[in-house]
């Protein structure tokens, strides 16, 4: 069945870098979209990244763009977040995501903390 599972999250110094995985497995993620979300506590849910089937033209949020960068690798059935220049508000826990008609699965998240 579908599983998301990201990893790479941790404890890291403002203005340090990051890369999530987020591994797929259970169908076709080369037909699929993906989705990178993150939520802060006492915070609304936030989408970070929008990943198309080919990888091309991805959008940001304003918040990261020009610091994070999204990709997939189809054949790995794995996307990545690579997060540079980490400020204390992307302080959250990262959540890969995607969807199936009105369907959305997700992760167990992945918990990044950035201190200043």
């Amino acid at each position: 069945q579908v599983q998301l599972v990201e990893s790479g999250g941790g404890l890291v110094q403002s203005g340090e870098s990051l890369r999530l995985s987020c591994a797929t497995s259970g169908f076709t993620f080369s037909s699929y979209f993906m989705r990178w979300y993150r939520q802060a506590p006492g915070k609304e849910r936030e989408l970070v990244a929008f990943i198309p089937t080919t990888g091309g033209n991805i959008n940001y949020a304003e918040s990261v763009k020009g610091r994070f960068t999204s990709s997939r690798d189809n054949a790995k059935a794995t996307v990545y977040l690579h997060m540079n220049s980490l400020k204390p508000e992307d302080t959250a826990v990262y959540y890969c995501n995607t969807q199936s008609g009105i369907v959305n699965y997700w992760g167990q998240g992945t918990q990044v903390t950035v201190s200043s």
